[in-house]
């Protein structure tokens, strides 16, 4: 019975302090479905709500799960809600993601995907929300081409460049910071 009692003094205690110190992730405001990201309390170092924020993200990887959600693209998601979560107004969040290699199958829309993988693509819904929020999705032409992906093969919206390193080049030249996943 002691053994009982201190067992469950135990868990209530680390109930507690759990409750206590543990945080949440949130979605949105601009992608509510995926990008979920902690709430960070006095950062030392301050978001600047007044910069522009142009990012592009260099997808390479992907799951080996057909069926599983390519958590690289959803980096986007969540880019664009910690700064509007942190007060950066969605105007000055200018985001592209340029996608190759592996990573380009995730593009596919579902009736290609199905054909090629027997299974729905799981990314489909966070790259249309992603195009619904402006973000810039660019295949790699020389990915494509290698892969066999059509043009009509594509989630409407994304856009095919000459390769990924013209994309990434272009983009940089026009303020673009790369982060490559």
């Amino acid at each position: 019975m002691k053994r009982i009692l201190i067992s469950t003094f135990y868990l209530v205690l680390f109930a507690s302090f759990y409750n206590t110190f543990a945080q949440t992730k949130n979605a949105g405001p601009i992608i509510e479905e995926f990008g979920k990201v902690f709430r960070v309390e006095n950062p030392d170092v301050k978001v600047d709500i007044e910069k522009e924020f142009k990012v592009v993200f260099d997808v390479t990887g992907t799951s080996e799960d057909m069926g599983e959600l390519n958590l690289s693209l959803e980096t986007a998601a969540r880019f664009l809600n910690m700064h509007a979560q942190a007060g950066v107004p969605k105007e000055q969040l200018k985001v592209a993601l340029v996608v190759h290699s592996k990573a380009g199958k995730d593009l596919l829309n579902n009736v290609a995907y199905q054909a090629r993988y027997k299974v729905d693509n799981p990314n489909l819904n966070l790259v249309k929300a992603l195009l619904d929020a402006d973000v810039q999705v660019i295949l790699c032409g020389q990915s494509a081409a290698s892969r066999g992906f059509g043009r009509t093969e594509l989630i409407p919206g994304v856009q095919i460049s000459l390769s990924a390193m013209t994309a990434l080049i272009q983009l940089n030249g026009e303020g673009y910071t790369i982060l490559k996943l």
